[in-house]
């Protein structure tokens, strides 16, 4: 993915030969192969920059989801401790005793 925002290879760094001209290397083969290590010098401190702002946010998500399963764990074991086995129907009968106990009877009107 980020090969390919980089130009040279340190092989080829390595193997770059440059022709000889009468008072030595040509300047301007020596210059614009430097210029290219520059850029891809440049460009490889920006993926770095890139990496690490992905791999922080990455390590806060991850951080947020260990505490979201954390509470999710705890918030099941205080239902699994909860006595009783209820369901919809046995909620629905006490609700209904508990408002007869407040409200009254209102079956005899």
């Amino acid at each position: 993915m980020y090969q390919e925002r980089i130009v040279l290879s340190p092989k080829e760094i390595l193997e770059k030969e440059f022709k000889l001209d009468t008072r030595g290397y040509r300047p301007q083969e020596v210059d614009k192969f430097l210029d290219t290590v520059i850029s891809d010098y440049e460009e490889m401190f920006s993926i770095i920059r890139e990496l690490d702002r992905d791999k922080k946010d990455l390590i806060e998500e991850n951080m947020q989801l260990k505490q979201e399963i954390r509470n999710l764990k705890t918030k099941l074991d205080v239902v699994n401790k909860t006595p009783g086995d209820f369901n919809n129907a046995d909620l629905l009968r006490r609700l209904s005793n508990l408002e007869k106990i407040v409200y009254g009877d209102n079956s005899n009107r």
